[in-house]
């Protein structure tokens, strides 16, 4: 894969995972029941890149596997919260929500690995903050809106402590074989919730929940993983700061969702920060590397 592929890569990867929101309310099917097909599929589609592929599979240890576990049950909660904030309040607001996870993860990173919290992450926190408030049209907590980016911002909480679960047992296992067990565990957890009204899903929803599972997840985590290979870190973080772009276009051309003025002031804010904060990260491990630390 050369340059220009990977970055053509990135830029379809971060499409699919912006279509996340958007085939999440084209299906019917409540929230448990997606995320059982989501996870499911992506298992299949991720389990034949590994064969492609053939990735180095390393041995896994008890603890290998209770962070793996754990990180399934936070990655079941980020992806359920998150279709219940597509189905109340829309994709735009559930997209630029669950975008506020960089915020959560610097405040988490300060508290459980006592790292100090630099002036420029805080400045961050403060722009993502100030974009929610923007992205609110209101403050009522009997309004969709209100209601559907409450379970967006708990969807970025789950989604920032899967991160840093993640990030404890990074450089172990590849990161093919991490998804694919973490999407089993997901699969495993919804399991007895969805399994009663699987037969009543119609043959649509299937079809949605299908290309979430395979293109969504499996295949826009696959080529995210192979175009690291040959793109820079704090460039792939640049493209996959466009998701919440792609998203809320498709809903607004499938839905009618037209974000109002406000609400596009406030993503500019958010999407600033995350391409901010992700070149800040990368450029923090490209001087870990560099010193060897």
């Amino acid at each position: 894969m050369n340059h220009r592929t990977a970055l053509g890569a990135l830029h379809i990867g971060a499409l699919f995972f912006g279509l996340t929101g958007v085939f999440g309310k084209l299906a019917s099917a409540s929230p448990a029941i997606i995320v059982f097909g989501r996870a499911a599929f992506a298992v299949l589609a991720l389990g034949l890149f590994a064969r492609l592929a053939g990735p180095s599979w390393k041995a896994l240890q008890a603890r290998d596997w209770r962070r793996l576990g754990l990180g399934g049950v936070l990655l079941a909660g980020h992806w359920v919260s998150f279709f219940i904030a597509v189905k109340v309040g829309g994709v735009a607001i559930a997209t630029l929500g669950f975008a506020s996870f960089p915020a959560f993860t610097v405040i988490l990173e300060g508290v459980l690995f006592r790292e100090r919290i630099r002036g420029n992450e805080m400045m961050l926190v403060a722009l993502v903050s100030l974009g929610l408030v923007l992205v609110t049209p209101d403050f009522d907590l009997a309004s969709e809106a209100t209601g559907g980016l409450l379970w967006a911002l708990l969807s970025g909480l789950l989604f920032a402590l899967l991160s840093l679960t993640n990030r404890a047992g990074s450089g172990r296992i590849p990161a093919v074989q991490a998804a694919l067990c973490q999407n089993l565990v997901v699969a495993l957890c919804l399991l007895p919730i969805a399994a009663p009204a699987l037969p009543a899903v119609p043959a649509i929803d299937w079809l949605w929940i299908g290309l979430l599972g395979v293109f969504c997840t499996g295949v826009a985590h696959s080529l995210f993983v192979a175009a690291l290979g040959v793109i820079k870190a704090r460039t792939a973080a640049v493209v996959f700061a466009l998701e919440p772009v792609y998203g809320i276009v498709m809903a607004w051309l499938l839905f009618a969702e037209t974000p109002t003025p406000r609400m596009l002031a406030g993503g500019v804010l958010i999407i600033f920060a995350i391409v901010i904060s992700s070149r800040l990260a990368a450029s923090g491990e490209s001087r870990k590397a560099a010193t060897g630390h």
